[in-house]
C-alpha cells in the first residue's frame, strides 16, 4: 500500500474528548441555563494518518489544531447536546475523509504536433504581413 490511505482511519474512543458548554446560538434564555454547546476534541498524534493524510489535514483544520496536536470542533447549532454532538462527529468524519481523498490529477505537459506549430507560424507571418501594409507607404511586390 502506499504512503496515501484510501480511507481514514478508525478513531479510538480514548483518543476523544467531548465537553459540554454553554452555547451563544438559538434558544432563548434556555442558552443561559443549558451547557448544550459541543466541543470535541481529538489528539491526533493517537490516530495514524501517514504523512501525506497529516498534511492535508493540517492545511483544511487550519487554526482548528492546537500547538499540542489536537484537533477541537465546536458545535453548537441545534439546541440539544444530542443533535450538536452528532453533528460534531459528523464534521469530524467529513474532515478526517476529506484528508485522505487523493490529490487531483496534475495536468500532464503536452506537445502541440508539427502540423499545429506550422499553422502557427504561417498565421504568424500573415498577421506581420498585414500589419505591414499599414500607413507608410505602399509596398512594391
Amino acid at each position: 500500500m502506499s504512503a496515501r490511505m484510501a480511507h481514514p482511519p478508525r478513531i479510538p474512543e480514548d483518543a476523544l474528548e467531548e465537553r459540554f458548554v454553554r452555547s451563544s446560538g438559538p434558544g432563548g434564555q434556555n442558552v443561559n441555563k443549558v451547557e448544550t454547546a459541543v466541543e470535541l476534541r481529538l489528539d491526533l498524534r493517537r490516530l495514524d494518518l501517514g504523512e501525506y493524510a497529516a498534511r492535508r489535514l493540517a492545511t483544511l483544520a487550519g487554526r482548528r489544531i492546537t500547538q499540542e496536536g489536537v484537533l477541537v470542533i465546536q458545535a453548537q447549532r441545534f439546541r440539544t447536546q444530542d443533535r450538536n454532538r452528532a453533528d460534531a462527529r459528523e464534521r469530524l468524519e467529513d474532515l478526517l475523509a476529506k484528508a485522505h481523498e487523493p490529490p487531483p490529477p496534475t495536468r500532464r505537459a503536452t506537445k502541440p504536433s508539427y502540423g499545429a506549430q506550422l499553422r502557427r507560424l504561417e498565421g504568424k507571418s500573415r498577421r506581420g504581413d498585414v500589419k505591414k501594409l499599414r500607413g507608410g507607404k505602399p509596398v512594391a511586390d
